[in-house]
């Protein structure tokens, strides 16, 4: 049983044991490559999602209508990759033990990984849908293999061919989208087209959703570690996650890369906890 979190994301106050998604953070970005910041990222969703109304005139369902349980934020130590990925996967168990969906808000994208390993012991035959500027696909970065420059490369070590679906991708070493071209994962580039058809053969599947926020473009999201131009807006995000929620068995998901400092105005901040938002009521049936 976990316990209440003191300060929570809007309309996420139900009960652990009523509860039938339960949100987590991971405030980590020891790996990242460029600019860091996104250990603060969790912490200033949940404070700056009273910003929000409950309410979702996108989907008109309101968050107060469901049984949404705030677990906070891991204590990460610095300096060990490994023990943070363990304690990623320990509350991602005891969260599936449970029979609940774990809905992880980063840190950087490595956080991923540790989610995935334990919603990979559960439903062997994972799927990957993942949204992101960058490729991910590095085997190691700087000779380091737990980046979040590899973060998708580690997680094809786990569920191998066939089973990652990329899309928005605009970054990334030649080498990643030669690899992906090799038939290891399907890669849409520089948008979010093409959904509809990867959903049709993987509908009864049980599928892990990660999205990285710099799959938007920083014009509308500046707040972020590897800012790339060129990407989404927030409607054409918004719709991605409505029809993939509506339409596959998302038994696993996550959030990742926001960096709340790099943008001052706080319109990235603003613009992440609306996707949360959007994100919990679209995984409603």
């Amino acid at each position: 049983m976990l316990s209440e979190n003191i300060e929570t994301f809007i309309g996420c106050e139900a009960s652990y044991r009523e509860a039938k998604i339960v949100l987590f953070g991971a405030p980590f970005d020891s790996t990242t490559s460029y600019r860091p910041g996104t250990r603060f990222a969790s912490a200033a969703i949940r404070h700056e999602s009273y910003g929000l109304e409950t309410y979702s005139p996108y989907q008109d369902k309101d968050l107060n209508d469901y049984k949404i349980f705030d677990s906070g934020d891991l204590e990460l130590c610095f300096g060990n990759t490994n023990k943070v990925l363990d304690k990623i996967s320990e509350r991602t168990d005891i969260i599936l033990k449970d029979n609940k969906l774990p809905f992880l808000i980063g840190g950087e994208h490595l956080v991923t990984l540790g989610a995935v390993r334990s919603v990979l012991n559960k439903y062997p035959d994972l799927h990957i849908i993942h949204f992101d500027a960058h490729a991910d696909l590095r085997d190691d970065y700087l000779g380091e293999k737990l980046s979040h420059a590899c973060v998708l490369r580690r997680c094809h070590d786990l569920v191998g061919d066939g089973r990652i679906f990329q899309f928005g991708i605009r970054s990334g070493d030649k080498s990643e989208f030669v690899w992906s071209k090799q038939g290891h994962t399907f890669m849409h580039k520089f948008d979010l087209q093409g959904i509809e058809d990867i959903l049709i053969n993987i509908q009864d599947k049980p599928v892990y959703f990660t999205i990285d926020l710099d799959v938007l473009d920083p014009s509308c999201f500046p707040g972020t570690g590897t800012p790339e131009s060129g990407g989404v807006d927030f409607i054409s995000l918004l719709n991605a996650i409505i029809k993939i929620c509506s339409q596959t068995n998302i038994v696993g998901c996550d959030l990742v890369e926001l960096s709340p400092n790099l943008d001052i105005s706080g319109a990235s901040t603003a613009l992440a906890c609306k996707v949360v938002r959007e994100f919990l009521l679209a995984l409603q049936e």
